[in-house]
């Protein structure tokens, strides 16, 4: 068995184990034919690249890291997209999950924060063959305007809310998929739906642990320190 499929058979072993939170025994098969198409080891530094296809998370460098693969699959699998769709990515991070949405929809915007991270992701998903992304360095917060709408937001780092204006960029019917929480404390894998209407949904999936989704303003602050006083 070679470390790819070894990975693809990790996840499904991890959806069968939570199978009674994620409300599915299998994940759609247009995400794992994505899965399968990306090379993940590309994304990961040199020195780790013996974790590439380990079912966990890696360093990427400037303190981030790259998501376990059944996370990435799982959340790309509750975007619930569609081949014609443009799609938002807050937290590039090496580019992975961008590389994955790719092969799901027409078009991947994605924001990265840290510079760095930002212009080797570029380089690395251009290199790669990657048409149909386009990244830019960015404050996640404010989402990307100038393409908004959306058919679907995903963001792969932890907030203790749901920015706003990625709400306000989400198409009517789309879904935003984002890990809700404190730092490196509890977090929850969320999701929420627009209706057609403007009013909006949330479910809860499970526990995850993610980076956090830095920058935004004093609101953010305010709203983690709301969160460790015990207030909502």
């Amino acid at each position: 068995m070679n470390d790819l499929q070894r990975m693809l058979n990790d996840i499904e072993m991890e959806v069968n184990l939570t199978r009674h939170l994620i409300g599915k025994d299998a994940l759609d098969d247009r995400v794992m034919a994505a899965i399968k198409q990306v090379p993940r080891h590309e994304f990961v530094p040199a020195d780790f690249r013996f974790l590439a296809y380990d079912n966990g998370p890696a360093p990427i460098g400037s303190g981030q890291t790259i998501s376990q693969p059944y996370i990435v699959a799982l959340m790309s699998d509750l975007l619930n997209t569609k081949p014609g769709d443009t799609v938002l990515e807050i937290g590039t991070g090496s580019g992975y999950q961008a590389a994955v949405l790719s092969n799901l929809v027409k078009q991947v915007y994605s924001l990265e924060i840290i510079p760095e991270l930002s212009e080797k992701a570029r380089r690395r998903l251009k290199k790669l063959g990657y048409g149909n992304i386009t990244v830019r360095t960015g404050d996640g917060h404010s989402g990307w305007p100038e393409y908004a709408p959306f058919d679907g937001i995903i963001v792969t780092a932890a907030a203790p809310y749901i920015p706003p204006a990625l709400i306000d960029q989400l198409r009517p019917g789309a879904r935003l998929v984002i890990p809700v929480g404190l730092p490196y404390s509890y977090q929850e894998l969320m999701v929420l739906e627009k209706k057609a209407s403007g009013e909006t949904e949330t479910r809860t999936i499970l526990g995850v642990s993610f980076v956090p989704l830095t920058g935004g303003d004093d609101e953010e602050t305010n709203a983690s320190a709301a969160l460790n006083s015990g207030h909502r």
